[in-house]
């Protein structure tokens, strides 16, 4: 129906029974539809005000529905109401408010909450305009009554989000509206609403608890941008202070003092604010927080200390930065004196409580890293000296600490070392959120560690080592907890202490570090053999961290070998511990091949049942993963390639690690070629792709001196190729295939070098053969490695693959495709930059014989699809690579002795693309990427001039330029600077002429 003007009586009701979660779709799509229409309607709305300020209706459901258009009026279409609208939705409001005051029950909260935005939006829009006194007009209507106060304090609320809330984000228009809100609040209203805050907080303290609560979160909202000597008063603080005593209050009265005290101010005045603060929660004991059972109301407690040590942190900071010795030394005292509460939260066992008050501590430790030398340096230098001051504070020196400060920080480490430790109730085997949140609350103790060490590594290392040495006696009878965590700081030393101070092993045995000791300790003692999972993994993390150590103690590899290859590491029973070790493994070997020659048949022997392909149907669980074999078989392959014997050893060694491999491999693909069922050929092609990743992957052992030719292996390596190459020609599961074995020959290119190249010819065509967008996409790639790295060896064969590659890629690109295919366009764009990139290579390569050799009628439909490139296809980074193959291929081919035909074809279609690619709507010169294309673009034009010289000027000023109707001057101005040596001169220029062109 068509919206008129309407009275309640014409509210259609049908449409209203959709409102209710439980109707039919047909009834909700009703109302769906009537919401639209109401929206929409210039004055339909009226009809829901009227409803609103009659209360008409009694269903919740149909009051929100209209609260929902008045929003939809106020916040969509207000500058187009006319002044009796805008008068009616004030009045509407004020009359459901005063409705409220008179009903006995509340409103449902949903409804509240709705009607405080609408109340918001409407003083947002006319607060500064037709409603000045908005919140004159609300406090002498509610007064305190309770309905209406939570009415009040809930549209202040509303109001913080519109107009204060930084983490929404707002126009330039509504950032200057917000600043001239909250500037006309200052100085009209907010002594009013701070006086209601205070009535409101002191009347209903007992009554209602939950408008209390409501109250003290408006406080907290506000006081970041109002004068806080309106709340930092006795009086106010002695209010809230007092609501810390109300265990239904205390909780938000705590966070609302932790707004106060986060208030920026004086730094003098914080301090002063601070310490009255804590005067008299001292002296109303909750400094006792051994005795306070609630953790919730710690843990907000916890976040208050943690804000006002912060506070007084930055305090000190700003005012040893000024030079005001005395202040400062004061501010420091009242710091240090918060010490002694910060460590009782901070060791508590509840862990929210204590990571509450990580930052305090941290910035404390920053405080002691500086202060003593800070104060002494002061002292001699004067408080005038400021540039003194200065130098002082970019230093980094150790401090000099006093005895309290000592007790601090071993107070602190105490504290942190038992911190780290788990709990019974930890989950190792099904972490969830919980473990998750204990693992990141490690992460924060770990920063305190960093920070003890920088302030006293001394202290943090003889803690340290007094907890490892006393549990590592006694791990055969100390809880999991205590020997992971022993060892836990033992491996956190690493990053904490720098290598002055003891993270280093040194060979004087005259010298050995205590970490050293430690590490000593560790490996001979036993505790490998706990028999628990994060005790192990921590075994080894430490091992490989201090892998150094066993190059000056290298008698100990032995034992430590023995952990990771047998049921502790390797063969552990639990699959977390095997897939992490055999990764650690991979490390620790890595470092230690040269100490390690005496036992490689042994290592390779005791690890050959881990190293085999397991076929699909053996129905054995294996004890690793493919992705864990992985690192095994570079183990493997570290171990032969860096052995001490000759390369007929190492050649054996290899070639008995890589023939089972093969083996299977050629066993499996003879099955796959036969297999019917799909899921069964999936699995197949599954376990070749691992055969071909796991020898792949040894190949990583060889560097640029142990070469596959210098170890003997170039054989063994080139029988792999063999084997692999024909699952190339494998009817099923090509992808998966061929993804593996091109996997193989990058690998191949780099390690077999010029004994590859026999190989190419008949892999390329079978991987050309039936492609797919992805196939060519990725067979491009192992194209350009082979022109790149090879260049003229490799000529003959690119002359003889250019053209059936490229006719493959243009009938791919050529394949119709669904206007919506996001995926297929996608796929083309992709496929169509790895074509242009592999012309790149070539062209770059000095090979362009390649192209030459291709005949006239293919080298100009390459040409052509590098101008379409260029110009037609709205990819920047595609048409800056084609920008680099024209001026490349100018270079080439552009000089008067060059390729017969082609200056016709730089002044028909390279000129052209030049000037037509800028021009184009999809062009974006704000794009950085686009601008680097309009950069190549600009070279082009130079090397044509480099080539062609003073032909190319002409030919821009008599016909080029005139056809575009660019003026004389202009032509004259850009054939001016075309002429210049300078190119940046060239890019800038041509970057002005197309923003100018494009106007």
């Amino acid at each position: 129906m068509a919206c008129q003007s309407v009275s309640i009586i014409d509210m259609d009701e049908q449409a209203l029974l959709g409102l209710n979660p439980n109707a039919d779709a047909c009834y909700r799509q009703r109302a769906i539809a009537y919401f639209e229409q109401l929206k929409e309607s210039h004055d339909a709305w009226e009809v829901c005000a009227e409803a609103l300020a009659k209360s008409v209706y009694s269903d919740d459901h149909v009051k929100f529905f209209c609260f929902q258009v008045l929003e939809h009026q106020i916040k969509y279409r207000h500058g187009s109401l006319n002044a009796a609208q805008q008068q009616l939705i004030r009045e509407t409001l004020m009359k459901w408010l005063q409705c409220q005051l008179m009903n006995t029950q509340a409103e449902k909260p949903f409804i509240r909450n709705k009607a405080a935005q609408v109340f918001a939006l409407t003083f947002v829009m006319e607060y500064l305009t037709h409603w000045p006194k908005f919140f004159f007009d609300i406090l002498s209507l509610v007064g305190l009554n309770p309905h209406g106060v939570d009415i009040y304090l809930r549209t202040l609320m509303a109001i913080d989000a519109e107009v204060v809330d930084r983490d929404i984000v707002h126009t330039a228009e509504e950032v200057r509206r917000n600043t001239l809100i909250k500037d006309n609040m200052r100085e009209h209203v907010i002594p009013s609403l701070v006086e209601s805050w205070y009535q409101i907080l002191g009347a209903y303290q007992q009554s209602h608890p939950e408008i209390t609560c409501q109250c003290l979160e408006v406080v907290g909202a506000y006081v970041s941008w109002i004068d806080l000597n309106l709340i930092a008063n006795d009086r106010f603080v002695n209010l809230l202070l007092s609501q810390m005593c109300v265990e239904d209050l205390r909780e938000e009265a705590c966070d609302c003092l932790f707004e106060i005290v986060n208030k920026g101010m004086d730094p003098t005045d914080k301090t002063k604010l601070i310490e009255s603060l804590c005067q008299v929660l001292q002296s109303a004991g909750f400094f006792n927080v051994e005795q306070e059972e609630d953790v919730d109301f710690l843990a907000k407690f916890s976040r208050l200390v943690n804000g006002m040590g912060q506070s007084l942190v930055l305090s000190w900071t700003k005012l040893a930065k000024s030079g005001d010795v005395k202040v400062a030394a004061e501010t420091l005292r009242a710091l240090e004196a918060k010490v002694p509460l910060l460590i009782k939260l901070l060791v508590h066992e509840d862990d929210d409580i204590s990571a509450n008050i990580v930052g305090f501590c941290y910035d404390y430790l920053h405080v002691l890293k500086q202060g003593s030398e800070w104060q002494s340096k002061m002292l001699q230098v004067g408080r005038g000296e400021q540039e003194a001051v200065e130098e002082y504070w970019e230093s980094d020196k150790l401090p000099l600490l006093t005895d309290q400060q000592k007790a601090n920080v071993e107070a602190i480490m105490l504290a942190v070392m038992k911190k780290l430790t788990y709990d019974d109730e930890y989950n190792f085997d099904n972490e969830g959120e919980d473990e998750a949140m204990f693992v990141e609350y490690r992460k924060q103790l770990k920063m305190l560690l960093d920070r003890l060490a920088q302030v006293s590594p001394e202290l943090l290392l003889e803690a340290v080592r007094r907890v490892f040495s006393s549990t590592m006696q006694t791990w055969q009878t100390a809880s999991f907890m205590e020997v992971e965590v022993a060892i836990r700081l033992l491996y956190m030393l690493g990053e904490a202490l720098p290598a002055s101070h003891g993270a280093h092993f040194s060979g004087d045995t005259a010298k050995t570090s205590t970490l050293q000791d430690m590490m000593r300790t560790l490996v001979s003692c036993g505790v490998s053999s706990y028999q628990h999972t994060s005790v192990v993994l921590e075994f080894f993390e430490t091992v490989v961290r201090y892998d150094k150590f066993f190059l000056v103690e290298p008698q100990h590899i032995p034992n430590v070998l023995m952990a990771f290859l047998d049921h502790r590491g390797l063969r552990h029973s639990s699959p977390k511990v095997r897939s992490r070790v055999a990764y650690l493994f991979s490390r620790f070997v890595k470092t230690l091949h040269k100490h390690m020659n005496a036992f490689i048949e042994d290592i390779l022997t005791r690890i050959q049942d881990l190293l085999e392909l397991v076929p699909p149907e053996n129905g054995v669980p294996a004890l690793l993963t493919s992705d864990d074999q992985l690192f095994v078989f570079e183990t493997a392959g570290v171990l032969v390639v860096n052995g001490e014997g000759p390369a007929e050893r190492k050649q054996a060694l290899m070639r008995s690690l890589l023939m089972p491999l093969t083996d299977a491999f050629r066993l499996l693909l003879a099955k796959l070629a036969t297999e019917r069922e799909e899921e069964r050929q999936a699995v197949l092609a599954d376990c070749l792709s691992h055969a071909v990743g796991f020898a792949s992957r040894t190949s990583k052992a060889f560097s640029n001196k142990q070469t596959v030719k210098h170890c003997g292996c170039t054989e063994v390596y080139r029988d792999c190729l063999q084997t692999f190459l024909p699952a190339l020609s494998c009817p099923v599961q090509r992808g998966a295939l061929r993804s593996a074995v091109r996997s193989f020959l990058h690998r191949m290119i780099i390690c077999l070098e010029e004994e590859v190249l026999p190989f190419i010819p008949a892999a390329s065509e079978h991987m050309l053969k039936d492609c797919e967008p992805k196939d060519l996409q990725e067979f491009i790639p192992l194209i350009s490695q082979i022109t790149a790295k090879f260049k003229s060896q490799v000529s003959p064969f690119l002359q003889q693959v250019f053209m059936p590659l490229v006719l493959a890629i243009f009938e791919v690109l050529g394949r119709p495709a669904e206007d919506n295919d996001q995926a297929a366009a996608l796929e083309k764009q992709m496929l169509r930059r790895s074509y242009f990139t592999f012309i790149q290579t070539i062209a770059s390569s000095g090979m362009n014989e390649v192209m030459a050799s291709q005949g006239v009628e293919n080298i100009e439909r390459v040409l052509f699809t590098i101008i379409q490139g260029a110009v037609d296809f709205p990819d920047p980074i595609a048409q800056k690579t084609c920008f680099i193959i024209l001026s490349k291929l100018v270079e080439l081919w552009g000089a008067k002795d060059g390729m017969v035909g082609f200056p016709d074809f730089i002044y028909k279609h390279i000129v052209p693309a030049c000037f037509l690619a800028p021009l184009k709507p999809t062009f974006d010169l704000t794009d950085a990427q686009t601008v680097l294309t309009l950069s190549e673009c600009a070279l082009t034009l130079k090397m044509i001039h480099h080539k062609r010289g003073h032909e190319f000027i002409q030919y821009l000023q008599t016909e080029y330029l005139p056809s575009l109707q660019v003026s004389p001057e202009i032509t004259q101005e850009l054939c001016q600077v075309l002429q210049q040596p300078d190119v940046k001169v060239l890019k800038n220029y041509i970057k002005a002429f197309f923003q100018q062109a494009k106007l």
